[in-house]
This record gives structure tokens, sequence and C-alpha cells, in this order.
């Protein structure tokens, strides 16, 4: 039986056009983990990829320098330049599949990107046949001098060419007529070539210079101003597209700042009001829908620690106020709208559930909002977070209700209570106390237990999702009014509710099916 270790795997790893913190986060993870770190330099010894690299080695790796035996200069082999690269490639490859035969992983450096003019494709060629490989791709040169110079290359259906400036000058030229936006790499010694060829093709006022994009010593400038003496090889030269380089009329772009809804002539004519729930507690709870209406809002409007829940942007103005002013809140956000601005209405929870989706909508009703725009985007209620905490007690049929009579009777609270308790609903209880009424959480299970058992399960769920989560399951009859505050959320099971014990706490759940004969308290 053969004791041989396993075959290493070859990683070819794109570092980026220089600056380490580009190097992506994969990339990075193997460079630290390599049993083997193999990188090319020319005979100076000094290679760019490793200097790349350098911050992310664990210094614990064995290094092999494939140092080039040629790069510029003339060569003696048999088979001339291309003869002697040959070569080199030949036994740098060996040198690899010893440590790769031996089990050891090999990441082979690569500036830019492994695959795109890279050394990293002669040992690829060479080794993917007989171990196994993976490719990690790296930022190109040309992302990175595109973004030294802040400038889009193509946009809409311009085509982008890229060149190597090694072509003869006609080629060049002719390839360079034929395009909206090209990238010529591989300057250096070519450089004045290319900078004629891109005069032949009516190109040079519009061609831009990078040099050493995002590494120390960056320099950027037009072509035709640059001294072709002192280009090295790693610079670039880029010509954007006609639509990418024109600045658009803001007279008539569509992306302008949002207009003052003060200032009548700004006003782009009717925008929107978007009532959206944000969850009962952080950005965990958010849906996208949500966060991405939040995202292109130009006014919030909401009761105070609700807007508090979303994190500030400077675009946007904000407008809190007290949780008792609904409509006059509905209608600030209706009038933001009609003025032509996009306006999220903040709701904690679901705005549907005893939040401002029916307030928004009751004043849209009326014929002054008529013409705006609302929608309603749902989020996840404290109803269904508290029951998901503790269980499923409102996997049956549930109801809920507020105890709140701000808006309502008391004797209208206490008749929905009897309605719930007697058709053995399960009841989700929103709003139970307030400093102005800390009585109602009593008188609330006095009612219940007129139909219900004392040993109905009841869940009190304070604060889910946030710092302060607190679950507490009692029953009916145990249930301490003192236990419970405005931010607590009160289930109170059916009389087919079950409590079991598992090792993580008690579960409470209300099962689905229902059995025959089944009655209430």
């Amino acid at each position: 039986m053969s004791s041989a270790l396993p075959a290493g795997t070859l990683y070819g790893v794109g570092l980026g056009p220089g600056d380490p913190e580009l190097t992506t986060i994969k990339a990075a993870r193997l460079v630290r983990d390599a049993d083997v770190i193999a990188y090319h330099s020319a005979r100076h010894g000094r290679s760019i990829a490793r200097r790349i690299a350098e911050p992310h080695l664990s210094g614990t790796a064995i290094e092999e320098a494939l140092v080039y035996p040629v790069t510029t200069e003339t060569t003696d082999h048999p088979g001339g330049y291309q003869g002697a690269i040959d070569e080199f490639y030949t036994e740098a490859a060996a040198r690899l599949a010893a440590h790769l035969d031996a089990g050891r992983d090999v990441v082979l450096l690569a500036e830019g990107d492994p695959l795109f003019y890279g050394s990293y494709m002669h040992m690829h060629k060479r080794l993917a046949g007989r171990y196994r490989t993976e490719v990690v791709p790296g930022v190109t040169s040309i992302s990175g001098a595109a973004a030294a110079l802040g400038r889009p290359l193509v946009e809409r259906d311009e085509v982008l060419t890229v060149l190597p400036g090694t072509l003869p000058r006609d080629e060049l030229a002719r390839r360079l007529a034929d395009t909206d936006s090209a990238a010529v790499m591989k300057l250096g010694r070519t450089f004045g070539t290319v900078r004629d060829a891109l005069a032949d093709a009516g190109k040079l006022d519009r061609a831009h210079y990078v040099e050493r994009a995002t590494m120390e010593g960056q320099r950027t400038g037009a072509v035709g101003d640059v001294d072709a003496g002192g280009v090295p090889y790693f610079a670039i030269a880029l010509v954007p597209g006609d639509i990418a380089s024109s600045v658009p009329d803001q007279e008539n772009d569509d992306h302008r700042v949002a207009p003052d809804p003060a200032d009548p002539a700004s006003v782009r004519g009717p925008g929107e009001v978007v009532v959206v729930g944000t969850g009962p507690a952080g950005r965990d709870w958010l849906t996208p829908q949500v966060a991405a209406a939040l995202s292109v809002a130009d006014d919030l409007v909401g009761y105070g620690p609700y807007l508090d829940r979303v994190p500030p942007n400077p675009r946007q103005n904000r407008y809190p106020s007290d949780n008792r002013v609904e409509s006059e809140r509905a209608a600030h956000a209706l009038d933001l709208a009609a003025s032509g601005r996009r306006v999220a209405v903040v709701s904690a929870g679901d705005p549907g559930v005893f939040a401002m989706a029916a307030a928004v909508l009751e004043v849209a009703s009326g014929p002054k909002y008529r013409d705006v725009p609302v929608r309603v985007l749902p989020g996840l209620s404290a109803a269904q977070a508290v029951s998901a905490a503790v269980g499923a007690p409102l996997g049956h049929d549930h109801a809920m209700i507020s105890l709140s009579d701000r808006l309502k009777p008391w004797d209208v609270v206490a008749a929905r209570l009897r309605a719930a308790a007697s058709a053995d609903l399960a009841i989700a209880i929103y709003n139970p106390r307030s400093k102005a009424r800390p009585w109602q959480v009593g008188a609330a299970r006095e009612v219940l237990l007129e139909h219900r058992s004392p040993d109905t399960p009841v869940v009190l769920g304070r604060d889910v999702g946030g710092a302060g989560q607190r679950i507490t399951v009692t029953t009916l009859g145990e249930l301490d009014p003192e236990l419970v505050d405005m931010r607590t959320l009160v289930i109170v099971g059916s009389s087919t509710t079950r409590v079991v014990d598992r090792d993580g706490g008690p579960v409470v759940f209300t099962p689905r099916h229902y059995e025959t004969g089944t009655t209430t308290g």
C-alpha cells in the first residue's frame, strides 16, 4: 500500500495593481496560510508581487524566487530569447512540482490578475493538468489606473479594447481607431510608438497616462505631455469613450440634487409616501425591501425613538415627533410628498399592526391627498418576534388586541378580550401598560379568566432582539402585572397551547391540529 502524501494544490493568487489594501480577503488568507510562496522577479531579485504580499506573509512559508534569466537584455542561449524563457519556465515548473508532490500547497503570487498578462499563466499551462489548481482573481491594472484618474472608461454600449504596446504602430493605430475606449499596456520602451499611434488614430488629445497605479510614486497626466525617456514598464495609457468622458448637462440631468420643498420653482411633481416597518429591534430585523426604500428617501418622518433606529444620512431630512400625533405626522408626510419629495414614514415592527399605515391611509383618503401615491411595506411584527423567541404560541388561530384606550374606550377593549377568549384564540396583547394606565394588565387578566383556565400559558416578551431582551413564561393565574411595561408584548395561549421543557429552556407552542370536543374555559 502506498504511503505517499496527497499532492498539494497550486494557487494562482492575484494581488491587485500595487496597493496591498487592494488584495482580496481570500488572497490575503491564502498568502498567510501557504506552505510555499513563489514569485517571479528579474535578475536584480526584487519582486513587486512579493512586496505587495509582504504585509500578509506569515514568515513561516518556504519561499521560491523564480528569477528570469533574461528580460530585455540579449542572451547566448542556443534557442535565443524564447528558448531561454521556455527553459526557465520548464525548470520553474519542476521546482514547484516538487513541493506539490510532497503534499505542500503552493501559492504563486501575481500582480494584478493571474490570467491577465500575468506570469502565472505559464506555470498554470504546465501544471494544471497534473495538480489541483485554483485561480484567485485580482484587481487589474486597468481598474487601478481608471480609479487613479477618477474617470469612467466605458458607458452604455461603448466597447473597451485592451492592447499591448508591443504591437506595430500601424496595427495599434488601426485598432485604436476602431474602438470606443482603449487601454494600452506594456509601455516602457514602447511609449513613443504608442503615442504616435494614438496621434495617427486621432485620439491623442483624449489619452491619459497612469504610472505605477495605486503604488507609491503613482503619477498621472496627459499622454501628450509625458517624456518618453522616463516611462517605466508599469505604466498604462487609457482612452475613455466619448460617452463615458462626457459631462452631463445639469439642466437635463435626471439625477439632479433633490429640490427644496420650500422653493416652488424646484418642485419636480408628485412624490410618494412609503410607510415602512423596521421590525422589533436593530438592522438584523430590517427587510431588504424596507432598507431599499429608506435608502432612496428624501425625508424620514416618524416617532422620535423609531427614527433613531435608522442610521443618519446627511442627504436626508428627519422629522421626529411625539407618539400621540399620528394624524399630524401623516399630514406632514403627505404634504412633503405633494411637493415632490420621496417620504418614508417609519414605524417599528409592522406598520400595519397598531402603527402608522392606517393613520397615513386615513388622512390620504381625503380629497386633498387623493393624487399622492402611498405604499405600505411590511415589517416583522413584535408578535412574530416574541412568538419565535419562545417557540410558536401563535401557531394556530390567534388575535391581536391593543390594551390602549386612547383611541377606543376600555369597554370595547374588554369586549374584544372576552370574544377572543371565548373563541379559544391565542391572543397577542400590544400596548399593555403605561404610566397613565398601570391597572389594565390586571383588569385584562380578570376578563380572560372568565373564559380561560388559570393554567393557560402566558409569554411575556420584552425588547425582543434588543440588548434588554427578556422572555418570561408563566400562567394566566400567576401573571404578575408588575413584570409588564410598555415595551413588553404579552401572548396568552389557547386551551391547546403547550409548554415543553427542553435543554435550552421552556418551549411554548400551539398545535395546528384541534381536538374534537375541545372546550373553552
